[in-house]
């Protein structure tokens, strides 16, 4: 029996997932890993905690009994996107990896604007200067620590770490190199313009292959350790975005993903490259060759809900362990209680700041327009309503780009709720849609190991043969008119009260409130 193994490389752990040629998983499992955070702001992580993690989670999912290693005809990994990982000319780390929701480069992001204009940096890349990209990162090193700098010999990728632990072989691949800020996304190599300005030496920077692309086999002793095969192929992988992608059959135009996890995501496919001037909506390489997405991200989805269920929903959380249901469920069906609109109760979701569309770190969360008639049931809904109206702004400028969507595909912890599905297809006037698998981005990974392996044709093939959709949720016309009116006075309002944001971060720096 033909199987694949997909691993995804995340914030939190690292998730291997084993699939067979039809698409059906066979097992997986998580093994998780510290988040260090030395100075407030700061967040790393250590690569050997990685490699271990991974090595362990390879050797536990071997160890099901619907997995054998002798069948497993490629890996590939998926990974946390613009984390640095800065390898010495031994091939030993430096220091720990900075990663993607590391917040200390600001000063190095206006650095890179004065360098090079904020418009000839997206007509180079495709993208702004932000923090959590990996650009920024580099320049901290060399102006705060340069006698770490001085030893840096590569600049690697979190996953494309663990693929060089694997294989011996220092590279990334397209749709993890688009996120530095160092990559021509259009023309799919390194900027010599951004390398050049930066004083970044480009053999500093791997080879970039394609997703699909195999790096090499697993090194022998590897393999023997873990259980694999000694010539297993070790596919490139894709960034974890990308592989969500895959793994949700985002592979033509007009297929749209809202994911709604801690943060929330718009992605659609895009045949050409495109870019948003206004610098809200992301472009990058996708993982099918030759082919781009669109993403705008909002940074308090799942999260707002978590907040409101920590904060103001201890009774439901009690009945849940007494009666053993989820907390979210007695949530859930409070809001069903309430009438679409929430009567009126909007909830702004910016509870530490906002990425797409305002880019704006002051920014907070904000209940608006709430009476003496409104009730728990309302807030809640408000809620569900607020983070749907938070992804459609991002879903309304990548269509503003030109690309018309057909379908949207839902997945997440958002994906999960009947009726935060139909909140989504009310509120984005779109049929919205699950994927009979909803195992992530190790999904999509374990789909390019198939492809990379020669098990599948391509990209597009493997998404034909393995990834099946299930439940439909259209539109309410009723409920879509009471949004279309409602929607507006939502977009008005971080308008409204940007000024207001400015003045309450001043306010809470003065007298040391955050």
């Amino acid at each position: 029996m033909t199987q694949m193994l997909g691993l995804d490389l995340g914030t939190t752990g690292v998730k291997a997932l084993a699939i067979n040629n039809q698409g059906e998983v066979l097992a997986s499992h998580t093994e998780e890993y510290k988040l260090h955070h030395p100075q407030q702001g700061w967040s790393e992580q250590s690569a050997d905690d990685w490699w271990e993690a991974t090595v362990k989670a390879i050797k536990k999912i071997l160890k099901k009994e619907s997995v054998e290693g002798k069948n497993i005809n490629g890996l590939a990994f998926s990974g946390q996107m613009h984390g640095s990982v800065f390898l010495d000319d031994e091939g030993e780390v430096i220091r720990n990896p900075i990663l993607w929701n590391d917040t200390r480069t600001t000063k190095q992001c206006r650095k890179i604007e004065d360098k090079i204009g904020k418009e000839r940096l997206l007509e180079l890349v495709g993208n702004p200067a932000l923090e959590g990209f990996t650009a920024p990162k580099v320049l901290w090193l060399r102006e705060n620590e340069p006698e770490n700098y001085e030893k840096l010999d590569t600049l690697l990728l979190p996953k494309d770490y663990i693929v060089y632990r694997l294989t011996g072989r220092r590279v990334t691949e397209n749709s993890d190199a688009a996120g530095t800020i160092l990559y021509d996304v259009e023309n799919q190599e390194w900027s010599k313009e951004v390398c050049e300005s930066l004083g970044i030496d480009r053999n500093l920077l791997p080879e970039v292959l394609d997703s699909v692309d195999v790096v090499d086999s697993i090194k022998d002793e590897l393999a023997e350790e873990v259980g694999l095969p000694k010539d297993t192929p070790v596919v490139a992988g894709g960034a974890d975005n990308a592989c969500s992608a895959v793994g949700n059959g985002i592979t033509e135009e007009g297929l749209f993903l809202a994911s709604i996890g801690s943060s929330g995501v718009v992605l659609a496919h895009s045949d050409h490259m495109e870019i948003d001037f206004g610098a809200r909506v992301h472009s990058f390489n996708h993982s099918v060759p030759d082919k781009w997405y669109l993403m705008g991200v909002m940074l308090n989805a799942g999260l707002s809900y978590r907040w409101f269920r920590d904060t103001f929903s201890s009774l439901e959380v009690q009945t849940g362990e007494f009666t053993n249901r989820d907390p979210y469920e007695l949530l859930n069906s409070e809001a069903a209680q309430a009438p679409p609109g929430s009567g009126g109760l909007i909830y702004l979701p910016y509870l530490n700041g906002e990425r797409t569309p305002h880019k704006d770190a002051n920014a907070r969360g904000t209940f608006f327009g709430f009476s003496g008639t409104h009730e728990k049931r309302h807030f809640v809904r408000s809620v569900l309503e607020g983070v749907t109206f938070g992804l459609r702004d991002s879903f309304e400028l990548i269509k503003d780009m030109g690309v018309e969507p057909k379908q949207i595909r839902a997945t997440g912890g958002g994906a999960k709720s009947a009726l935060w599905r139909g909140i989504q297809a009310d509120i984005f006037g779109q049929e919205v849609v699950t994927t009979a698998v909803d195992e992530g981005p190790a999904y999509g990974a374990a789909l390019l190991a198939g492809t990379g392996s020669g098990v599948f044709e391509s990209v597009e093939n493997a998404v034909d043969e393995c990834v099946e959709t299930n439940s439909i949720q259209s539109p309410r016309p009723e409920n879509e008119r009471i949004y279309e009116d409602l929607y507006p006075v939502y977009r008005s309002l971080y308008t409204s009260l940007a000024e207001d944001y400015e003045k309450l971060a001043e306010f809470r720096r003065k007298w040391e409130f955050e």
